[in-house]
């Protein structure tokens, strides 16, 4: 539109000076070697624009005839330039489909067009690694390191390479490569934070990130978040070693995320036991408000460690107040009120749960039955339904179940890659060790405390004085003690193995549990002695 205006505009400019040249007419004389000349203005005119038409014309013919080889030289140069740029992507087209044949085909065609262009040279790797030449590809990676433009492609190769064998040195030397010449590549700093995290130098990593964020890698929050997870990591490490700093690096993770359960239960730990209550208590109830976490509510039950069972009982209603309608509130609860022997609470506390109970509600139920009415039998039963229960949340990265909390994921080294959730595919979490544990304690305390109620003091036995001749009845008789007599148990008390349980497995950083602890089994004698095997006898449970 706009040059449709100029041009009218251009065009009414002609004409107006055409017509100005009309109105006023006139003539030129011009006497030139004899000649004589005289014509009009208008005519003089239009003579010099053609004589100026004729000279740029006769310009241009003479600059076509001079540049006639550089311009048959560029259409050469043009037309092999779009055929490697058709080449490159054929060849992309062929990386992406699998086309390992026609991936080399097409790399050896633009290489031969366009010579070392950075699309070439990836195309060039791409094809290499399509192909499995690892050694032809970090060839081909090392030599776009040498040149400024391909510099941070050639680091960014030779890190995946690097990985995929294995190296993790060459990896991690390729990143700092990277992230010193351009310190906001989100690849490369993310590489190097996650090296430092397993190597244990948070310091680093946060250097790192630091660095990131300063050269715009980062956005606020994401940094924020970041900072956070790498100072809990940091305050955890440091909790045996030096608690103060370990305290300080926990209260700026929570001061950053107040909702990172990690940071907020090493805080309220800390803060605790060094005499700061009040502010240990603000913080997990803070974080429990936002992701209720038995972690969290196992530290705020220990806030103080003189206070008695009754005094972590009611503390632990404040908390749960917090999230009163939520299932870890209800656990959080029974838990203390088991420990404080309020029984009616806890089984209040859990009956909400029970229509569809998970494991760790299950083992509960199992320890309140034990605890609460010795019976051995119900303990066991549900002991037994939690082996099929539901499972509960565990910490859970990329697919693997961990017993801990880590600041990265053990399987692609993300940041703050952890998450409590369900987990997938696992026939337990690593929460349920403890549970069992305090199962099978209140199990074995409900057979002794059966044992010792039930047994009697048998009365002596005196063997009768038999007739003897004089000299061997002053010898003294030696009579054995009876053996104590074993009270019966009933068959629904007697110890069985649970179906499907295994041995509790050592504790370890990261792990994927498949199975429960077992119940103990009763240590005492058989309960039926003169049965027959072959009778049948009364189903478990029942």
């Amino acid at each position: 539109m706009i040059r449709l205006v100029v041009y009218l505009l251009i065009l009414a400019s002609i004409a107006f000076g055409v017509s100005w040249l009309a109105d006023r007419p006139g003539t030129i004389a011009m006497e030139w070697q004899g000649w004589h000349v005289e014509t009009s203005v208008l005519v003089a005119a239009s003579g010099l624009l053609v004589l100026v038409a004729g000279a740029i014309l006769l310009w241009s013919l003479l600059r076509l005839i001079v540049r006639s080889p550089d311009l048959i030289a560029g259409s050469y140069r043009h037309r092999r330039r779009n055929k490697g740029w058709a080449a490159i992507s054929r060849g992309l087209v062929a990386v992406g489909s699998g086309d390992t044949l026609g991936a080399r085909r097409a790399a050896n065609d633009a290489q031969r067009l366009l010579g070392q262009e950075p699309l070439t040279q990836l195309l060039s790797a791409q094809a290499a690694q399509l192909s499995g030449d690892a050694s032809g590809a970090e060839a081909t990676f090392r030599a776009m390191t040498e040149t400024p433009a391909t510099r941070m492609l050639g680091l960014r190769g030779l890190h995946v390479e690097a990985r995929r064998r294995g190296d993790s040195n060459a990896a991690l030397m390729a990143a700092e490569e990277a992230a010193r010449y351009e310190p906001g590549l989100a690849w490369a700093a993310d590489a190097v934070i996650e090296a430092r995290c397993h190597a244990g130098d948070f310091a680093g990593a946060l250097a790192v990130l630091e660095r990131e964020a300063a050269h715009g890698g980062l956005d606020r929050a994401a940094h924020r978040r970041r900072r956070a997870v790498l100072l809990a990591a940091q305050a955890q490490a440091l909790e045996l070693g030096d608690p103060a700093v370990a305290r300080e690096k926990a209260v700026e993770a929570t001061r950053l995320a107040p909702s990172l359960v990690p940071a907020a239960e090493v805080a309220g730990r800390l803060l605790g036991a060094s005499g700061d209550t009040r502010k240990a208590a603000k913080v997990l109830e803070t974080a429990y408000a936002s992701t209720p976490h038995p972690d969290l509510a196992d530290a705020y039950l220990h806030l103080r460690p003189g206070d008695s069972s009754r005094e972590r009982l009611k503390r632990m209603r404040t908390l749960t107040s917090r999230m009163p309608a939520h299932s870890e509130s209800a656990m959080a609860l029974a838990r203390a009120a088991l420990d404080a022997q309020e029984f009616d609470v806890a089984r209040t506390s859990l009956s909400p749960l029970l229509v569809e109970p998970t494991q760790r509600v299950c083992l509960l139920m199992a320890e309140l039955e034990a605890s609460e009415n010795s019976d051995v039998g119900k303990a066991r039963e549900w002991t037994a339904r939690a082996v099929r229960a539901r499972r509960d949340p565990a910490w859970v990265a990329d697919g693997v179940v961990a017993e801990h909390w880590g600041p990265v994921s053990p399987v692609t080294g993300k940041l703050d890659a952890f998450e409590w959730k369900l987990p997938p595919g696992v026939a337990s979490t690593p929460m349920l060790e403890n549970e069992a544990d305090r199962v099978k304690a209140a199990i074995a305390a409900a057979l002794e405390s059966r044992a010792n109620h039930d047994e009697a003091p048998l009365a002596p036995v005196t063997a009768p004085e038999p007739e003897l001749d004089p000299p061997a009845a002053t010898a003294p008789v030696a009579v054995p003690e009876p053996a104590p007599v074993e009270p019966p148990v009933k068959p629904a008390d007697a110890a069985r193995p649970v179906a499907g349980a295994r041995p509790a497995e050592p504790a370890a950083a990261v792990r994927t549990v498949v199975a429960m602890p077992p119940v103990p089994d009763d240590p005492g004698p058989d309960p039926f002695p003169d049965e027959d095997p072959r009778e049948a006898r009364p189903p478990y449970g029942v």
